[in-house]
C-alpha cells in the first residue's frame, strides 16, 4: 500500500475515535526501519486502546498489513506496527516523560573541528586523611 495512503487511513482512524495532538514525523532520512511515525494523545486507557483498534480495524479494511500491537495490556502506551508507519497512541504523562517528538526530529549538534575542546579544571588541594586538620585555636596556643 502507498505510504501516503497509509497515512491517511491511520490520521482518519484515530480522528474518528477523538485523539488529541495527532503528529506525523516522517523518518526516512533517520532510520531504515520505518518511514513515518505518527504519535497521539488519548485522555484514559480505555481511549488508548480505541485508538490502537480503530488504526487496527482500519489499516485491515483496507487491505494494509498490521505486523504487531504492543501495550494493550496497560493502556497507557500503545505501539501499532504497520511496517512503514508505527502508531504510537499515548496519554499524555507519558507522551510528554518520553517526548519522542524531539528524539525524532532532533539534530545532533556537532562540535565543530576548528572549535577547541575546553581547557581542564585544576583540581581543588586535597588534604591527607592522616593529617588532622588544624583550627585557630590550636594555632594560637
Amino acid at each position: 500500500m502507498d505510504i501516503r495512503k497509509l497515512q491517511k487511513i491511520v490520521v482518519a482512524a484515530l480522528e474518528d475515535i477523538k485523539a488529541r495532538d495527532i503528529e506525523v514525523i516522517n523518518t526516512v532520512k533517520l532510520s531504515p526501519l520505518f518511514d513515518r511515525i505518527v504519535i497521539a494523545s488519548a485522555d484514559s486507557t480505555r481511549q488508548v486502546k480505541a485508538l490502537a483498534r480503530s488504526v487496527h480495524d482500519k489499516v485491515k479494511e483496507a487491505g494494509g498489513e498490521v505486523l504487531s500491537i504492543e501495550g494493550e495490556e496497560t493502556g497507557e502506551w500503545v505501539l501499532v506496527d504497520l511496517g512503514t508507519i508505527v502508531v504510537h497512541v499515548m496519554q499524555p504523562s507519558v507522551r510528554s516523560y518520553y517526548n519522542l517528538e524531539e528524539l525524532w526530529q532532533a539534530k545532533p549538534k556537532r562540535a565543530l573541528a576548528t572549535e577547541d575542546p575546553p581547557a581542564p579544571q585544576p583540581a581543588a588541594k586535597r588534604r591527607s586523611p592522616r593529617t588532622p586538620a588544624r583550627s585557630k585555636a590550636s594555632d594560637e596556643a
